[in-house]
């Protein structure tokens, strides 16, 4: 195996690893924006109020995205591991 073969599965691996968590980490980025204006809008200081809405919004996110990530993996393990003939010479 060449090292540009091994850059190259290194590559694929990271480039997975970031279009599976890509949607998740949106949805954590905009309801953490969302939230924090409501508490600076309304004044509310309570972490709790802070806490449950970002879980329950990442809840949502991961039930709604779940089937297209293990799709995505899917692809990515049989890509990778659909031929070995190419890792032995």
């Amino acid at each position: 195996m060449t090292p540009e073969m091994v850059m190259q599965i290194l590559r694929q691996a990271l480039m997975a690893a970031f279009w599976v968590a890509a949607p998740l980490l949106i949805v954590a980025f905009a309801g953490g924006i969302a939230v924090s204006l409501v508490q600076i809008l309304t004044s509310i200081q309570d972490t709790a109020f802070g806490s449950v809405p970002r879980l329950f919004l990442m809840l949502l996110g991961t039930i709604l995205v779940l089937p297209w990530m293990i799709n995505r993996m899917m692809s990515y393990a049989v890509s990778v591991m659909g031929d070995f003939t190419r890792y032995v010479r």
